[in-house]
């Protein structure tokens, strides 16, 4: 039977209260302590999981109940968490917030992976302009769903012990637990660019600043009390066949993966699920002018920021000759999100110049014109591919602000919207060659 260590969830009522902060501050203080702490991340997010790695040591993974199966959860959640002291999982949004319609094992929120696993809560709450109201709005969330947990509230932007004195008694009337609380402080913050917090490997000193996280957290929370309330998985410790779960077959067996700076948005579960199926992994940078392994039999380009390295993207010539080899011999090649404009014809930056791309594609996008992109992709493949075989069902996600120029090349998937609704994201393929906007989380469940 599958095992879990104990695991617990930080979230918050919405958005910006704090939550990532107090998630870094506590993997950091955690692992100070000699802990072999599991990061995980709720949903769809590549950047505060890179945080996470640094700040555990350990490589954080994606819990996402929109986009993955309960069999996939049991599988990610008893391989990771199962030989560490502690799991922690960043939540998303705020705690009730999910996608219009369900999912494969929920609507995506960080209470449905809290009432899946049976994880408690620690709830985050900004009390900036508070007293009372905060222990309100933390018993509101406590009683919110029978089937989550909530274990106790983490106080953020407390001004003054005063402001603390007049909120902590409403707690202890109420009897939601107090973990602690800390306040305004500027060396917590991370710097931010248009799809979130600028990335891990970007941020300068980022031991220092995760190191100042977890010395604010460790004074000023009850570390030992937030261990204390964390508890096993009961999806795991019930999902005795998760050793035979399936997995998502490697798009290959030789997988060249583009990995810098300009394409570093790929899930860590697909990663490990390939290797674990026997495929090897090898990494290039086209930043560096790399091009993909010669003996390679798929090419894949994750996501990440060629808009803002458009410029040596064009330049890197020996990068596109090779993907152009390949592409002539029929090998195998697949784009995602920036890995798809990056085959396209060429890409408008935002000051609007366009650089030539691979051309292995007709699309042409433009960040100077931007529109945000955002939400679950339910996607039926119309033609066989890197991603699976035509007529199977996937699960992703697409956020992005490049607008489509012009394309012509002939549709890879039928995509469809959380709440069932069609959406205009539709790939491209030609011959070996196909991308998407959308990026692949999961299969759908058998």
């Amino acid at each position: 039977m599958a095992v879990s260590r104990p695991g617990l969830i930080v979230a918050a009522p919405r958005s910006g209260a704090g939550k990532t902060t107090v998630a870094l501050g506590l993997m950091r203080a955690f692992a100070r302590r000699g802990l072999a702490v599991q990061p995980f991340k709720c949903g769809p997010d590549y950047i505060d999981s890179a945080f996470h790695t640094v700040a555990a040591g350990r490589p954080s993974c994606n819990l996402d109940t929109w986009a993955m199966s309960e069999r996939t959860l049991a599988e990610l959640v008893s391989r990771d968490a199962g030989s560490t002291d502690l799991a922690i999982v960043e939540g998303v949004m705020g705690l009730f917030d999910g996608a219009a319609g369900d999912g494969q094992a929920g609507r995506g929120s960080t209470a449905d992976l809290a009432a899946l696993l049976g994880w408690p809560v620690v709830l985050v709450l900004d009390v900036a302009g508070q007293t009372e109201t905060a222990a309100a709005i933390a018993t509101g969330c406590a009683g919110y769903r029978a089937d989550v947990v909530v274990a106790g509230v983490i106080l953020n932007n407390v001004a003054s012990p005063r402001h603390l004195d007049l909120i902590a008694p409403a707690f202890a009337r109420v009897g939601v637990r107090l973990f602690g609380a800390f306040g305004r402080d500027e060396g917590l913050a991370l710097p931010q660019r248009h799809l979130g917090l600028v990335q891990a490997v970007e941020t300068a000193e980022i031991d220092r600043r995760l190191e100042h996280f977890a010395d604010v957290i460790a004074a000023a929370v009850d570390l030992d009390g937030v261990r204390s309330c964390a508890r096993a998985s009961r999806l795991a410790m019930a999902s005795a066949t998760v050793d035979a779960a399936p997995v998502v077959s490697p798009p290959g067996q030789r997988i060249a993966l583009a990995q810098d700076q300009a394409f570093s948005f790929i899930y860590p579960h697909l990663l490990a699920r390939w290797r674990e199926a026997g495929a090897e992994i090898l990494p290039f940078s086209p930043l560096a002018d790399q091009p993909p392994d010669a003996g390679c039999d798929v090419v894949w380009l994750p996501g990440g920021y060629p808009e803002l390295h458009a410029g040596a993207l064009a330049a890197a010539n020996r990068f596109h000759d090779g993907l152009r080899a390949l592409a002539a011999r029929g090998v195998s090649i697949h784009g995602e999100c920036g890995g798809y404009m990056v085959l396209g014809q060429g890409l408008v930056d935002q000051l609007g110049r366009r650089h030539a791309m691979s051309g292995l594609l007709a699309l042409e996008t433009s960040f100077a014109q931007r529109r945000l992109h955002l939400g679950y992709r339910r996607a039926r493949l119309q033609r066989d591919c890197p991603l699976g075989a035509a007529g199977s069902e996937i699960f992703g996600h697409e956020f992005h602000f490049a607008s489509v120029l012009s394309s012509g090349d002939e549709p890879l998937v039928e995509c469809r919207d959380a709440a069932g609704e069609a959406v205009p994201e539709a790939g491209a393929r030609r011959g070996a060659v196909s991308g998407t906007f959308f990026h692949f989380i999961d299969g759908q469940q058998t």
